[in-house]
């Protein structure tokens, strides 16, 4: 009888983006279920699973009585169906399925860490999402962290211990698609007329969420600054728009305003770095510099924020640049440094795509992950 393993999250779109591989490689040993906040239980037929999903609705945000509501759904739901593991990605869908997995004495429970959210936070707030990160851990059995520099930082913080926080593979959540991610001309050529962008200009990337925890403001005031100096300069900017960025990006921009294009939503990520000359992430906190490592597979190098996370993504010197977060003159010189280097760019990018697939293509991470499950579940049924 096969082992039956369970993924909670919040969001059905973590699942589509960055857990599809793994569930495929399970699946073939384990029988796996999927509990997410979706109104589409058969989202996953289209990329050839047909899994148990059960959709249950997960706030992200903190909500009292629905976050009561979903614990009790959650506890339900385990002991109807009595599975071998349980497995959360992100904070809150980690927070509520470790406490009713433990309570109903779920034998493995698993959690992933991509990042916390009180990381830049202070005073009673981070107290508090720091103590719900750790009630995670206290509740979980094996924790996940997806880059060495997080967990180095989960341990000093007394959230994580050594012996139950893992790396799988060398970092990352799920790994990239070089096959996918790779360097295509043509698609560059296309992306930058459709922007008006002339194939001699320089164009700096950022795809992600728009949010003042991203950065963004810092990278569109070193882009002016560097616009002043270089003419053939351009910035494209890709993502939902979460704290009306975009209207405060344009207040900073006025005068260059034309160099600065923007694009609210893509599930194509790779055409746009595919048309870029470098990848910028500003992000104050960052789990994983996933983002990065996919602009390095399409062949491209990244500017960084010196921070847990985006250091395990950028190779300093040999496959970008980091830089102090807030530290609007070091990007700027980082930026400028990428302008006037073009072989030094582009031998960053060449290197950059070398380091991902050496380590960190989606077949070495799922098989790694794929690896850790037999191991958790070959000592659980030595304990028994």
């Amino acid at each position: 009888m096969k082992r039956t393993i369970c993924f909670v999250t919040a969001a059905e779109i973590t699942v589509k983006v960055f857990l599809v591989n793994h569930l495929r490689a399970l699946s073939t040993q384990y029988d796996i279920s999927v509990i997410t906040n979706t109104n589409n239980s058969s989202f996953l037929k289209a990329s050839g699973l047909h899994l148990n999903i059960i959709p249950l609705f997960i706030e992200r945000a903190i909500s009292p009585i629905r976050d009561i509501n979903a614990l009790f759904g959650l506890i339900f739901l385990f002991r109807r169906y009595r599975f071998d593991a349980v497995h959360s990605v992100t904070p809150k869908a980690g927070l509520l399925s470790m406490l009713a997995a433990f309570l109903v004495r779920i034998p493995v429970r698993i959690h992933t860490f991509t990042g916390q959210v009180w990381a830049t936070r202070t005073g009673v707030m981070r107290w508090l999402l720091k103590g719900a990160d750790r009630l995670i851990t206290l509740c979980a059995t094996h924790i996940l962290v997806d880059s060495q520099s997080q967990r180095r930082f989960l341990i000093k913080e007394n959230v994580v211990s050594e012996s139950k926080s893992h790396i799988i593979a060398n970092g990352s959540i799920c790994g990239v698609d070089t096959q996918r991610f790779a360097p295509n001309y043509e698609v560059r050529k296309s992306l930058r007329k459709m922007f008006s962008i002339d194939e001699s200009d320089v164009v700096f990337l950022f795809l992600g969420r728009l949010a003042f925890d991203k950065g963004l403001l810092d990278l569109v005031q070193a882009f002016v600054k560097v616009s002043g100096i270089h003419k053939n300069v351009q910035l494209i900017i890709v993502g939902p728009d979460e704290d009306n960025m975009k209207q405060r990006i344009l207040v900073h921009c006025e005068g260059c305003s034309d160099k600065v294009h923007f694009d609210e939503y893509t599930d194509k990520p790779e055409t746009f770095m595919a048309a870029a000359d470098v990848f910028c992430l500003p992000s104050y906190r960052e789990g994983f510099g996933m983002t990065i490592i996919e602009a390095g597979s399409v062949g491209i190098p990244s500017i960084g924020t010196r921070i847990y996370g985006i250091t395990d993504a950028i190779e300093e010197g040999a496959t970008g640049f980091l830089y102090a977060p807030r530290d609007i003159s070091e990007l700027t010189e980082r930026m400028l440094k990428m302008i006037e280097k073009p072989d030094m760019r582009n031998e960053m990018g060449i290197k950059a795509r070398e380091r991902v697939i050496k380590l960190y293509s989606k077949e070495l991470v799922t098989s790694a992950f794929v690896g850790f499950y037999d191991s958790v579940f070959a000592l659980e049924s030595a304990k028994r």
